[in-house]
């Protein structure tokens, strides 16, 4: 498969990098660390975040709602995965669960789009508008969960006419199952590309410049 991106088009886009997910001691970790461990994704989700900053495509941030005191509360209808962050209170606002792991806190200039409440990064966020004001229509996308966030927000960035790249060892899910639904039997139908991290690598340090206008 022959991968091609620009600069000034291409941008990254990494979904949920929570010390909840990712880091040891954080609440969901025990739940994909099998997962995680085996595609070595978080050192993957290092290694193409730093390679994204080393050639200069703009960095975005996908970042779920931390929970609050009072989230969910008054509401009429809550879908199965928000009770069970309200149950857990995932990403905990104030805690360090909630807080970026360290080797992702977004550096000076990269864009933290507003925290989406349910899956998709752009339902109900500015995720859209800031990649359109930076002229930004391919996504290479990474992070958690597979079957749920990194899924919905793929199928919602091709509704909305970007074409997307999928990681697929830059991501992880609660199981090997779960892992194959997402990325062989779902996301090809939205996902232009489904890749590994030394596909991608590849492809960025050899991106070509953004073509001038006519």
């Amino acid at each position: 498969m022959h991968l091609s991106y620009e600069r000034g088009t291409t941008g990254l886009l990494v979904v949920d990098p929570y010390n909840d997910f990712i880091s040891e001691g954080g609440k969901i970790w025990p739940r994909i660390k099998e997962v995680a461990e085996a595609n070595n994704c978080v050192p993957h989700m290092e290694q193409i975040l730093n390679t994204a900053r080393q050639v200069k495509i703009p960095v975005f941030f996908a970042m779920h709602h931390r929970y609050r005191e009072g989230d969910y509360e008054n509401w009429k209808y809550i879908a199965p995965i928000q009770k069970l962050a309200w149950n857990r209170r995932s990403f905990e606002y104030g805690t360090w669960g909630g807080e970026f792991k360290a080797e992702f806190v977004p550096a000076s200039g990269e864009i933290v789009a507003s925290e989406h409440w349910c899956s998709s990064g752009f339902a109900n966020t500015d995720l859209d508008l800031q990649l359109k004001r930076q002229g930004i229509h391919k996504l290479i996308v990474i992070g958690l969960i597979a079957h749920t966030c990194i899924e919905a927000t793929v199928r919602f960035a091709a509704e909305l006419g970007y074409d997307v790249t999928v990681v697929k060892d830059a991501v992880a899910d609660y199981s090997d199952e779960m892992m194959h639904a997402a990325l062989v039997i779902n996301m090809p139908n939205y996902a232009s590309a489904i890749v590994t991290t030394e596909q991608i690598v590849a492809a960025l340090t050899s991106m070509e410049p953004v073509a001038p206008a006519a």
